[in-house]
């Protein structure tokens, strides 16, 4: 076991003095200041050889535009069925128009309903490219955004005692932090591309009155899925810029820890909210129902 040990710290140190050969400003004259300086840098890429999959993981799922073809014939299917329904709509549009008489407010409700099947149609039939173009747009703005971010943000850097001290420390949380973000992000993706074939469903729903809170529901939850990257980046470049400040010159890693521990509680906060909230507008109707039920039941 100690041959083993012994035989691991010679490789180590064998790796760092190569490195050191290698570097071009290392000399006899500046070697005092460069071999410590060499020894930080060496460390630090240990450190951060971790890190660079996880954020390369990261930035492919926030900034690369989702292709959502692999469902695009599930969509088909799911928009041909939907266009069943079409005739049915039109012919109960019709009977409201040949019964509603003199009353204008039947004949309103009447055209109400005929402008929302005709926006129904064109919105159901032309929801696929819809859908792709509001994830090149999330993406494109995504990505203007992280490139305004420093690339070295997210890795471990030279930049005072203090922050190198907090580093070694404070490596593990942030590597928990950026595995939650990466499943968050996975799961997004997985939603997003599910999300072609429910976003006609949505559109159908929310257009039928009765079924209008379950096409919010279903709506919300895409476009919060969608533009959750943007918000992603929008708090990266906010701690990156913070990092300027002289106040928190010396507290790099804890903003890098911060900054992932916003973004996953706020991804959890903010879906648990649009599923509440719906699930809410949905349950509220239907207790209705039951109480009326339960009347109708007690006579």
């Amino acid at each position: 076991m100690k041959k083993q040990q012994l035989f691991i710290i010679v490789f180590i140190a064998l790796i760092f003095f190569i490195q050191v050969a290698k570097a071009d400003d290392c000399g006899i004259t500046n070697l005092a200041s460069c071999i410590p300086e060499k020894i930080f840098e060496f460390f630090l890429s240990v450190l951060n050889a971790p890190l660079q999959p996880l954020l390369d993981w990261i930035h492919s799922l926030m900034v690369e535009p989702v292709n959502p073809s692999l469902f695009s014939g599930i969509w088909s299917i799911i928009t041909y069925i939907l266009s069943l329904f079409y005739g049915l709509i039109l012919i109960f549009i019709g009977f409201k128009f040949l019964f509603s008489g003199y009353s204008p407010e039947q004949r309103d409700s009447a055209k109400k309903s005929l402008r929302d099947i005709i926006l129904m149609i064109v919105l159901i039939q032309s929801s696929y490219i819809l859908y792709c173009a509001g994830l090149e747009l999330s993406g494109a703005l995504t990505g203007a955004i992280f490139k305004m971010i420093d690339p070295d943000f997210f890795l471990f850097t030279i930049s005072g005692i203090p922050n190198i001290f907090l580093q070694f420390i404070l490596e593990i949380p942030y590597i928990i932090n950026m595995i939650l973000t990466l499943v968050l992000l996975a799961l997004r993706y997985i939603l997003v591309i599910c999300g072609v074939a429910l976003f006609p469903i949505g559109i159908f729903c929310y257009l039928i009155e009765p079924l209008q809170s379950y096409g919010k529901l279903i709506l919300n939850i895409l476009l919060v899925v969608a533009i959750i990257p943007f918000f992603y980046a929008i708090i990266f470049l906010a701690s990156s810029m913070l990092i300027g400040l002289p106040v928190f010159a010396n507290m790099k890693i804890i903003l890098m820890i911060a900054s992932f521990t916003l973004v996953n509680f706020g991804t959890l906060i903010g879906l648990a909210f649009v599923i509440i909230n719906a699930a809410l507008k949905v349950i509220t109707p239907v207790m209705k129902v039951a109480g009326v039920v339960a009347k109708v039941a007690a006579l």
